[in-house]
């Protein structure tokens, strides 16, 4: 019985996390754009959006965490346990490093890694989960590109559009979106701390999308702030319409997604989203092009990252093959070991080339 509070636990302090980092940031666009001037209104907005997302929606991203990835018959409370410990610790340490991980893309990555201990993963199911994470963030991008496109066109035809008149009415539309982009988050996040228990049966999937849609709607509440300010700051030169084709390009995508059971990162949509809009205005510059590089590698490390700790954690405290402990040190230390050489190298040829010279 203990074991099954401490996966209570984990899960709703997962849940937390996931509200004060994704569902939070779902309100970023309106409140950095001005439609929502205090941030506690745009955290309230979001804690409605995302418990009502969960509630009503919620139900076919959980059972595909936790028994469409992997079979439910191995889906124990010990198991679930790992899963949750180990996105939960993949997202500790990337916070500890500074590197933004997506709580999606880490939850999957987790139960992949119990599923390949056992050797039972559904790759099939997984294909498809792959495909969404590479298709949708360049759907959002291509959507928003037209739509910056088209807004651009609009205000030169119908100058009504940037009079200070109809600001009100776009910023209720820019608040509406970034409701829905809360919604979305709630319907296809809450998954991530409450799938491996249902998949455990340790709670019914009503039961599961109801507490989780809770725990994450008070973490987005009481921890989101930070979150709402940082990517706040980052919006500044979006208009309210175009903020509301940002989180509505977003929200839609997600919510399709949700209905189809499929886990995707909603801050790397909305990020796309973004870029597609500025494109649209400025073109493609040199700093859209590095938060692209940095998206493609938060893609490849985060189901990593929490695969092969998952893995290892099944290995060493369900199987018993403590020589795991071994592989998974050295792989660490060699993979430290690489990244400090290649530092080191790196610095060997600027000094070369600023100080001529060699060995």
């Amino acid at each position: 019985m203990t074991i099954i509070y401490i996966g209570y636990i984990v899960a709703f302090f997962f849940a937390m996390n996931i509200g004060a980092s994704g569902a939070a940031a779902s309100m970023g666009v309106a409140y950095g754009a001005g439609a929502i001037k205090r941030p506690v209104i745009a955290l309230l907005i979001s804690g409605v959006g995302v418990f009502l997302g969960a509630a009503i929606g919620g139900g076919e991203v959980v059972k595909t965490i936790g028994s469409g990835i992997v079979p439910g018959s191995i889906m124990t409370i010990k198991l679930a346990l790992i899963v949750l410990t180990s996105a939960c610790l993949s997202l500790f340490i990337a916070n500890l490093l500074g590197i933004p991980l997506s709580t999606s893309e880490v939850t999957v990555g987790a139960v992949v890694g119990a599923g390949v201990a056992y050797k039972a993963v559904a790759w099939s199911k997984m294909g498809m989960i792959l495909s969404f994470w590479v298709l949708i963030p360049g759907i959002a991008f291509l959507l928003a590109w037209l739509a910056g496109k088209g807004i651009l066109a609009a205000k030169g035809r119908f100058p009504l559009l940037i009079s200070p008149r109809i600001r009100r009415p776009l910023a209720w539309l820019l608040v509406f979106t970034g409701f829905l982009e809360a919604f979305s988050a709630g319907m296809n996040n809450v998954a991530n701390a409450v799938g491996p228990l249902v998949g455990a049966k340790i709670l019914s999937t009503s039961a599961g999308i109801l507490y989780g849609g809770i725990f994450v709607a008070l973490g987005a509440i009481l921890l989101g702030r930070r979150v709402l300010e940082t990517n706040g700051k980052r919006i500044t030169n979006i208009s309210l319409l175009e903020g509301s084709a940002v989180s509505g390009t977003g929200a839609g995508l997600v919510i399709g997604a949700s209905l189809l059971g499929i886990p995707v990162p909603l801050t790397q949509i909305t990020s796309s989203a973004i870029i597609g809009i500025g494109t649209a205005k400025q073109g493609f510059s040199k700093q859209q092009k590095n938060v692209i590089a940095q998206m493609v590698k938060v893609w490849l490390v985060s189901p990593v990252f929490s695969l092969v700790i998952a893995y290892a954690l099944v290995k060493i405290f369900i199987q018993g093959e403590l020589y795991t402990i071994l592989v998974l040190l050295s792989v660490f230390l060699a993979t430290a070991g690489s990244i400090s050489l290649m530092r080191s190298v790196r610095e060997d040829r600027r000094s070369y080339h600023e100080h001529g010279g060699g060995i």
